[in-house]
C-alpha cells in the first residue's frame, strides 16, 4: 500500500531548490499529488508545501530530504496527509467557536483530535459532554492565573499537544506562555485587526455604523493580538442591524473563520514568514 506524505520546506531563494527536492521525490517513487511554492521578495524566502504518494513513509521522507534542507539552510517537515493533530481547546463561556469545532471534528471535517478542553468556567462542561471530550474548568483570577497556566502546560506536556486553539477563551496569556507555546497558538479576533480592541466590540461597531463587521484568526504572540494573521472574514451589514444582529452575525464569522485557520494549521498549509503568513489554502 502507497503512504500518502505532506512535506513543506523553507529557505533562503536561489536556483536549485526545486531541482533538489524532485530529485529525492524520483529516487523514492513518489508521484506529486499537490504542489505549491512561493517565493517571498520581502524576505527572499522560497516556500513550498508538497503532497506526494509513494511506498515511504514520513521519516524516510524526513532523512531523504535533510540532506537537502541543510545544503540550502532550509528547514523542512514532513507527516501523513490527514493525519489529525494533537489539540488542546482553551474556551471560558462562549459556545459558539467550540462547538463548530467540535462538530467539525465529529463529522470528519476538522482533522484534529482534542484529548482536553480546558475552561476558566464551567459552563460549557455540558457541550464538551455531548461531543465526549474531558473537560476540565479552573478559575482564573490574578492570584490563580499562573496554576492555570501550570496546568496548560502539564496538559501540551502530557498529551504531546500540536496545537492549541483559543475558542473565545477571554484570557491573556503570559508571555512565558507565549514563549513555551511558540507557533502554535491560535486565536479567533472579533474583527479586523486592530479596530474594536477591548470590551462589547459589536456595541462600538454599532455606534460607529460600520457597514462590514468580520473575524481574524491570528498566531498568538506576547504582542496582545498582534500576531502573525492567518484568515479573515466578513459580512455586510446595515443602518437597520441591531447590535444583538451584529453579535449573531458575528458569531457565525468567528467559528468558520476559526475552524478554517485550524484546519489551514492542521493540514501544513501555514508557513510563517516573519511577521506575515504564507497559506497554501
Amino acid at each position: 500500500m502507497s503512504n500518502h506524505c505532506v512535506m513543506t520546506f523553507r529557505c533562503p531563494d536561489r536556483p536549485g531548490i526545486v531541482h533538489g527536492l524532485t530529485e529525492v521525490i524520483v529516487q523514492l517513487g513518489g508521484n506529486i499529488t499537490e504542489l505549491q511554492q512561493y517565493s517571498s521578495p520581502d524576505t527572499g524566502t522560497f516556500f513550498t508545501r508538497i503532497q506526494v504518494e509513494s511506498q515511504s513513509d514520513t521519516q524516510t521522507w524526513m532523512e531523504s530530504l535533510t540532506p537537502v534542507a541543510q545544503r540550502f539552510d532550509g528547514t523542512v517537515t514532513a507527516d501523513d496527509v490527514g493525519r489529525p493533530l494533537r489539540t488542546l481547546i482553551l474556551a471560558s463561556t462562549a459556545d459558539h467557536c467550540l462547538n463548530t469545532l467540535l462538530a467539525q471534528v465529529r463529522t470528519g471535517a476538522l482533522p484534529i483530535t482534542v484529548p482536553m478542553i480546558l475552561a476558566n468556567h464551567s459552563d460549557l462542561e455540558p457541550l464538551a459532554q455531548f461531543y465526549d471530550v474531558p473537560f476540565e474548568h479552573h478559575y482564573v483570577a490574578a492570584d490563580t492565573k499562573a496554576q492555570m497556566e501550570d496546568r496548560i502546560r502539564d496538559i501540551v506536556t502530557t498529551h504531546d499537544i500540536e496545537l492549541v486553539v483559543l475558542a473565545r477563551y477571554m484570557q491573556i496569556l503570559s508571555p512565558e506562555l507565549c514563549t513555551f507555546l511558540d507557533s502554535k497558538v491560535i486565536n479567533i479576533h472579533h474583527s479586523f485587526l486592530p479596530g474594536f480592541k477591548g470590551a462589547n466590540p459589536y456595541r462600538q461597531a454599532h455606534r460607529r455604523g460600520v457597514k462590514l463587521i468580520g473575524a481574524t484568526a491570528h498566531f498568538v504572540t506576547p504582542d496582545l493580538d498582534e500576531g502573525p494573521i492567518i484568515e479573515q472574514s466578513v459580512a455586510r451589514v446595515d443602518h437597520s442591524k441591531s447590535v444583538d444582529d451584529l453579535r449573531e452575525i458575528g458569531k457565525d464569522i468567528e467559528s468558520a473563520t476559526l475552524a478554517h485557520a485550524v484546519k489551514m494549521f492542521a493540514q501544513h498549509r501555514i508557513l510563517l514568514d516573519g511577521v506575515r503568513t504564507v497559506v497554501f489554502d
